[in-house]
Protein backbone atom coordinates (compact mmCIF):
# COMPACT_ATOMS: atom_id res chain seq x y z
CA UNK A 1 0.00 0.00 0.00
CA UNK A 2 2.32 3.01 -1.42
CA UNK A 3 0.36 4.74 -3.92
CA UNK A 4 -0.39 8.33 -2.60
CA UNK A 5 -3.77 9.77 -3.85
CA UNK A 6 -3.34 12.27 -7.04
CA UNK A 7 -3.03 15.86 -5.12
CA UNK A 8 -0.04 15.08 -3.54
CA UNK A 9 3.07 16.15 -4.76
CA UNK A 10 6.24 14.24 -4.84
CA UNK A 11 10.20 15.58 -4.96
CA UNK A 12 13.06 16.33 -3.19
CA UNK A 13 14.85 18.98 -1.61
CA UNK A 14 18.65 18.10 -1.63
CA UNK A 15 18.35 14.56 -0.60
CA UNK A 16 15.23 14.64 1.64
CA UNK A 17 12.15 13.29 0.33
CA UNK A 18 9.10 14.96 0.43
CA UNK A 19 5.20 14.21 -0.42
CA UNK A 20 3.01 17.39 0.70
CA UNK A 21 -0.01 18.64 -0.72
CA UNK A 22 -0.07 21.78 -2.30
CA UNK A 23 -0.46 24.05 0.57
CA UNK A 24 2.41 22.37 2.01
CA UNK A 25 4.79 22.64 -0.48
CA UNK A 26 6.23 25.97 -0.79
CA UNK A 27 6.86 25.59 3.21
CA UNK A 28 8.45 22.72 2.85
CA UNK A 29 11.18 23.88 -0.14
CA UNK A 30 11.94 27.02 2.10
CA UNK A 31 12.08 25.36 5.54
CA UNK A 32 14.29 22.28 3.99
CA UNK A 33 17.10 23.87 3.14
CA UNK A 34 18.39 24.61 6.19
CA UNK A 35 17.24 21.93 8.41
CA UNK A 36 14.13 19.63 9.21
CA UNK A 37 10.64 20.73 9.22
CA UNK A 38 9.99 19.24 12.73
CA UNK A 39 12.84 21.55 14.26
CA UNK A 40 11.32 24.24 12.64
CA UNK A 41 7.72 24.07 14.46
CA UNK A 42 9.61 23.15 17.73
CA UNK A 43 11.54 26.28 17.51
CA UNK A 44 8.35 28.25 16.17
CA UNK A 45 7.37 30.85 18.04
CA UNK A 46 3.70 30.21 18.00
CA UNK A 47 4.43 26.88 18.73
CA UNK A 48 2.68 24.39 20.62
CA UNK A 49 3.80 21.43 21.96
CA UNK A 50 1.27 18.00 22.38
CA UNK A 51 2.29 15.30 24.78
CA UNK A 52 3.28 11.66 23.92
CA UNK A 53 6.58 9.52 23.19
CA UNK A 54 8.47 12.60 21.30
CA UNK A 55 6.45 16.31 21.23
CA UNK A 56 4.37 17.12 17.96
CA UNK A 57 4.63 20.46 17.57
CA UNK A 58 1.81 22.97 15.82
CA UNK A 59 2.30 26.01 14.44
CA UNK A 60 0.18 28.61 11.89
CA UNK A 61 1.36 28.53 8.11
CA UNK A 62 1.95 31.28 6.24
CA UNK A 63 -0.96 33.76 5.57
CA UNK A 64 -3.57 32.64 7.50
CA UNK A 65 -3.79 29.04 6.12
CA UNK A 66 -4.31 27.17 9.34
CA UNK A 67 -2.41 25.07 11.77
CA UNK A 68 -0.40 22.12 11.05
CA UNK A 69 1.07 19.19 13.48
CA UNK A 70 4.53 18.00 12.84
CA UNK A 71 5.36 14.71 14.21
CA UNK A 72 8.59 13.22 14.34
CA UNK A 73 8.23 9.29 14.13
CA UNK A 74 10.02 7.30 16.71
CA UNK A 75 10.31 3.21 17.75
CA UNK A 76 8.20 2.15 20.48
CA UNK A 77 8.37 -0.88 22.86
CA UNK A 78 11.73 -2.63 22.51
CA UNK A 79 13.05 -1.22 19.62
CA UNK A 80 13.28 2.60 20.71
CA UNK A 81 16.47 1.77 22.97
CA UNK A 82 18.39 0.43 19.35
CA UNK A 83 17.02 2.44 16.59
CA UNK A 84 15.63 5.38 18.11
CA UNK A 85 14.11 7.68 15.21
CA UNK A 86 15.51 5.69 12.50
CA UNK A 87 13.85 3.58 10.30
CA UNK A 88 13.82 1.03 7.65
CA UNK A 89 13.24 2.50 4.18
CA UNK A 90 10.73 3.66 3.33
CA UNK A 91 9.58 4.21 6.59
CA UNK A 92 6.16 4.01 7.83
CA UNK A 93 5.29 7.69 6.69
CA UNK A 94 4.33 7.10 3.41
CA UNK A 95 2.31 4.26 4.73
CA UNK A 96 0.69 6.48 7.26
CA UNK A 97 -1.18 9.08 4.42
CA UNK A 98 -2.25 6.30 2.64
CA UNK A 99 -3.73 4.86 5.29
CA UNK A 100 -5.30 8.05 6.58
CA UNK A 101 -6.90 8.61 2.62
CA UNK A 102 -8.06 5.07 2.70
CA UNK A 103 -9.73 5.76 6.08
CA UNK A 104 -11.56 8.71 5.15
CA UNK A 105 -12.94 7.24 1.84
CA UNK A 106 -14.47 4.72 4.15
CA UNK A 107 -15.68 7.56 6.55
CA UNK A 108 -13.24 6.46 9.49
CA UNK A 109 -12.23 10.12 11.16
CA UNK A 110 -8.49 11.04 11.21
CA UNK A 111 -6.87 13.90 11.19
CA UNK A 112 -6.61 15.51 7.49
CA UNK A 113 -3.19 14.21 6.49
CA UNK A 114 -0.97 17.02 4.25
CA UNK A 115 2.27 15.03 3.80
CA UNK A 116 5.71 13.83 5.43
CA UNK A 117 8.98 14.20 5.13
CA UNK A 118 11.81 11.59 4.92
CA UNK A 119 15.32 12.17 5.64
CA UNK A 120 18.27 9.84 5.59
CA UNK A 121 20.22 8.56 8.16
CA UNK A 122 22.58 6.21 6.71
CA UNK A 123 22.54 3.08 4.35
CA UNK A 124 18.90 2.07 3.98
CA UNK A 125 17.33 4.20 7.03
CA UNK A 126 16.08 7.43 7.28
CA UNK A 127 14.41 9.15 9.78
CA UNK A 128 10.32 10.77 9.35
CA UNK A 129 7.73 13.72 9.60
CA UNK A 130 4.42 13.41 9.44
CA UNK A 131 2.31 16.73 8.76
CA UNK A 132 -1.89 16.90 9.51
CA UNK A 133 -4.15 19.71 10.23
CA UNK A 134 -4.15 21.10 13.49
CA UNK A 135 -7.86 19.53 15.06
CA UNK A 136 -8.92 22.06 17.54
CA UNK A 137 -10.35 22.41 19.90
CA UNK A 138 -9.21 18.53 21.06
CA UNK A 139 -7.80 16.54 23.64
CA UNK A 140 -6.82 12.96 23.87
CA UNK A 141 -9.11 10.34 25.15
CA UNK A 142 -6.16 9.90 28.19
CA UNK A 143 -6.90 13.32 28.88
CA UNK A 144 -10.24 13.66 29.26
CA UNK A 145 -9.78 10.55 31.45
CA UNK A 146 -7.45 11.83 33.97
CA UNK A 147 -9.04 14.59 34.77
CA UNK A 148 -12.43 12.48 35.61
CA UNK A 149 -15.24 15.21 34.45
CA UNK A 150 -18.60 13.03 34.64
CA UNK A 151 -20.02 14.51 31.67
CA UNK A 152 -16.76 14.81 29.39
CA UNK A 153 -15.91 11.14 30.03
CA UNK A 154 -19.43 10.00 28.88
CA UNK A 155 -19.10 11.68 26.06
CA UNK A 156 -15.91 11.07 25.27
CA UNK A 157 -16.66 7.73 25.99
CA UNK A 158 -19.60 7.29 23.50
CA UNK A 159 -17.60 9.33 20.45
CA UNK A 160 -15.01 6.60 21.21
CA UNK A 161 -17.59 3.71 20.81
CA UNK A 162 -18.63 5.75 17.49
CA UNK A 163 -15.04 5.43 16.13
CA UNK A 164 -14.08 1.66 17.32
CA UNK A 165 -17.64 0.87 15.49
CA UNK A 166 -16.94 2.41 12.09
CA UNK A 167 -13.42 1.05 12.05
CA UNK A 168 -14.59 -2.13 12.44
CA UNK A 169 -17.29 -1.87 9.38
CA UNK A 170 -14.54 -0.65 7.78
CA UNK A 171 -12.68 -3.71 7.94
CA UNK A 172 -9.61 -1.96 9.88
CA UNK A 173 -7.54 -2.93 12.76
CA UNK A 174 -5.57 -0.44 14.38
CA UNK A 175 -2.65 -3.01 16.26
CA UNK A 176 -2.16 -0.04 18.98
CA UNK A 177 -5.82 1.46 19.80
CA UNK A 178 -5.27 3.22 22.69
CA UNK A 179 -6.57 5.87 24.83
CA UNK A 180 -3.43 8.24 23.74
CA UNK A 181 -4.41 6.90 19.88
CA UNK A 182 -7.93 8.78 20.18
CA UNK A 183 -8.42 12.36 19.70
CA UNK A 184 -11.32 13.43 21.20
CA UNK A 185 -13.05 17.08 19.07
CA UNK A 186 -16.54 17.38 18.26
CA UNK A 187 -16.23 13.82 17.44
CA UNK A 188 -13.44 10.91 17.91
CA UNK A 189 -10.50 10.80 15.28
CA UNK A 190 -8.27 7.66 15.39
CA UNK A 191 -4.35 8.78 15.28
CA UNK A 192 -0.92 6.94 14.16
CA UNK A 193 -2.98 5.51 11.50
CA UNK A 194 0.30 3.37 10.21
CA UNK A 195 -0.43 0.43 12.55
CA UNK A 196 -3.62 0.18 10.81
CA UNK A 197 -4.46 -3.12 8.60
CA UNK A 198 -7.35 -3.58 6.14
CA UNK A 199 -8.90 -6.81 4.93
CA UNK A 200 -10.69 -8.15 8.07
CA UNK A 201 -14.34 -8.86 8.45
CA UNK A 202 -15.90 -6.37 10.70
CA UNK A 203 -17.10 -8.66 12.98
CA UNK A 204 -12.76 -9.86 13.52
CA UNK A 205 -11.63 -5.86 13.04
CA UNK A 206 -14.51 -5.00 15.77
CA UNK A 207 -13.44 -8.07 18.45
CA UNK A 208 -9.66 -7.33 17.87
CA UNK A 209 -9.77 -3.51 17.99
CA UNK A 210 -12.12 -3.37 21.69
CA UNK A 211 -9.50 -6.51 22.69
CA UNK A 212 -6.84 -3.62 22.39
CA UNK A 213 -8.46 -0.94 23.14
CA UNK A 214 -9.58 -2.87 25.98
CA UNK A 215 -6.25 -3.93 27.28
CA UNK A 216 -4.87 -0.65 27.18
CA UNK A 217 -7.74 1.32 29.19
CA UNK A 218 -6.53 -1.24 32.05
CA UNK A 219 -3.31 -0.69 31.79
CA UNK A 220 -3.15 3.03 31.80
CA UNK A 221 -5.82 2.63 34.93
CA UNK A 222 -3.67 0.72 36.64
CA UNK A 223 -0.03 2.99 35.96
CA UNK A 224 -1.83 6.44 35.66
CA UNK A 225 -5.01 6.23 37.21
CA UNK A 226 -7.20 7.53 34.87
CA UNK A 227 -10.28 7.15 35.60
CA UNK A 228 -12.64 4.37 33.58
CA UNK A 229 -14.94 1.62 35.52
CA UNK A 230 -15.46 -2.04 34.47
CA UNK A 231 -18.52 -1.26 33.85
CA UNK A 232 -17.76 1.92 31.28
CA UNK A 233 -15.57 -0.32 29.66
CA UNK A 234 -18.06 -3.08 29.17
CA UNK A 235 -20.57 -0.35 27.80
CA UNK A 236 -17.97 1.33 25.30
CA UNK A 237 -18.04 -2.46 23.83
CA UNK A 238 -21.49 -2.57 23.52
CA UNK A 239 -22.14 0.89 21.79
CA UNK A 240 -19.24 -0.02 19.47
CA UNK A 241 -21.16 -3.18 18.40
CA UNK A 242 -24.41 -1.39 17.73
CA UNK A 243 -25.64 -1.44 14.03
CA UNK A 244 -25.18 1.73 12.16
CA UNK A 245 -27.30 4.26 12.33
CA UNK A 246 -28.93 5.47 9.20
Amino acid sequence: MRTLPADYERFRVGRIEVAARGELVPLAHDVLRGGTLYDFAKSHPEARAFGGRQPAYAFPLPRREGWIVVRHNRHGGLLAGLTGDRFLRPTRALRELVVAHALAVQHVPTPHPLGCVIYPAGPGFARSDVITRLVTPSRDLAAVLAEGDGAARAQALEFTARLVGVLSRAGAHHADLNSKNVLIATEALVLDVDRVQFGWSPRDALAANLRRLDRSLRKRREQFNEIISDAEIAELARLAARPQEP
